[in-house]
């Protein structure tokens, strides 16, 4: 049997309340990116949710777990705002986080290549270096250091909704 006839129905579990279009533009503005609208359809009734089943492959071959998406509920631990800013230091240019691992990594869209279209990316958060002492400490320019911590993304798939068909139990 291929690959394709075995599709795995994603059960989202434990959401946050409902998002509205109002409130997801509202974030896309303060992120300053467009976010897919498989992404868009997804977290309006999945805000905050863990998906059953939960496990996917980086293109490495190597497993990882879905945690849980990130949420757009300004009170929430987990808001994307929330997130995104207590990580962009970090974070290659163009990371958007939309989902966490168990274990305090990152699930997020890459606008570092085509805008319209991000992949969806594992950040690895061990030993991931801030870009600005990155600069200061090894005299790196702002690209040296953006391209050094690049290196902490591994690819999963090429879109949300491929992300969301290879979840796997």
């Amino acid at each position: 049997m291929s690959g394709e006839d075995e599709v795995n129905e994603v059960v989202w579990q434990f959401a946050d309340r409902d998002v509205t279009l109002e409130e997801i533009a509202a974030i896309q503005q303060e992120l300053g990116v467009e976010l897919p609208s498989d992404y868009v359809t997804c977290i309006r009734k999945n805000n905050g949710a863990s998906a059953e089943p939960d496990l996917f492959e980086l293109e490495t071959g190597e497993q990882k777990v879905f945690g849980t998406l990130l949420s757009f509920d300004r009170e929430s631990e987990e808001f994307v705002l929330d997130v995104f800013n207590d990580h962009k230091a970090a974070l290659p240019a163009g990371a958007i986080p939309i989902a966490f691992d168990p274990a305090g990594n990152l699930i997020c869209f890459d606008y570092g290549g085509d805008d319209a279209n991000p992949a969806v990316v594992f950040w690895n958060h061990e030993n991931a270096g801030d870009k600005d002492i990155l600069m200061s400490e090894l005299g790196l320019t702002a690209t040296q250091a953006d391209a050094m911590v690049r290196k902490k993304l591994t690819r999963i798939a090429s879109t949300f909704t491929a992300f969301v068909e290879g979840l796997h139990g």
